[in-house]
């Protein structure tokens, strides 16, 4: 029974490892900058396709942080075959990041619709708390407790720029600011604990050969 128990903590802790390479944190912050770029690009593409044409640039993204996991990571700390429950909760992480992206898009297009009708503070607040909801859901899922203090930075970041944009002027509901600081912090931080893990995870040295 001890055996069992001490089984399942050895998953749980490599499966909570899994994200302390630092490279879901640069995915997390590279989507985020959607928010800070798309204004800027909504004048000549509209609220819907100056987010949309992130997608293509996210799987590509995702795609290579996939390929820097097996080539660079993996090497250095090895790799895990999670059980059905852990990849369960995979799964629903990957659905909670398409969410956001859905949702993103939704709310661009709804705003882009109701402009007039809607003030500025009441989308600033849904937005925020649907950001925060999102990231809390992610946080408890995964146990990837940094995502807990993303979801407050996010949600944070619309009523920030609101407040910009209403008292100091800022162009584009201040968004390019609030989430171009937000993302930056997210990567930022991300790059820390990847350099961080190839510091202090060199690669293992091969056997010599005998003559």
């Amino acid at each position: 029974m001890s055996e069992r128990i001490s089984l399942k903590q050895a998953e749980r802790r490599a499966f909570t490892a899994a994200f302390e390479d630092g490279l879901s944190d640069v995915f997390i912050g590279c989507v985020v900058s959607m928010f800070a770029i798309a204004p800027h690009l909504s004048t000549r593409l509209g609220d819907f396709w100056s987010s949309a044409v992130f997608l293509p640039v996210w799987a590509a993204l995702y795609v290579i942080i996939r390929m820097v996991r097996k080539h660079v990571v993996a090497p250095r700390i090895g790799r895990v075959t999670f059980g059905a429950a852990r990849k369960a909760k995979l799964m629903r992480f990957n659905i909670v990041m398409l969410v956001v992206n859905v949702i993103a898009l939704v709310l661009g297009a709804f705003v882009a619709v109701k402009f007039r009708s809607v003030s500025g503070l009441v989308t600033a607040s849904l937005f925020g708390l649907i950001c925060l909801t999102l990231a809390s859901l992610g946080a408890y899922l995964l146990g990837f407790r940094r995502l807990y203090l993303y979801g407050l930075m996010l949600a944070a970041s619309p009523l920030v720029g609101e407040w910009l944009w209403t008292h100091k002027g800022a162009s584009h509901h201040g968004f390019p600011i609030t989430f171009g600081i937000t993302s930056g912090v997210i990567i930022l931080t991300g790059l820390v604990i990847f350099l961080r893990l190839l510091r202090h995870s060199p690669l293992p040295s091969l056997p010599s050969e005998e003559a």
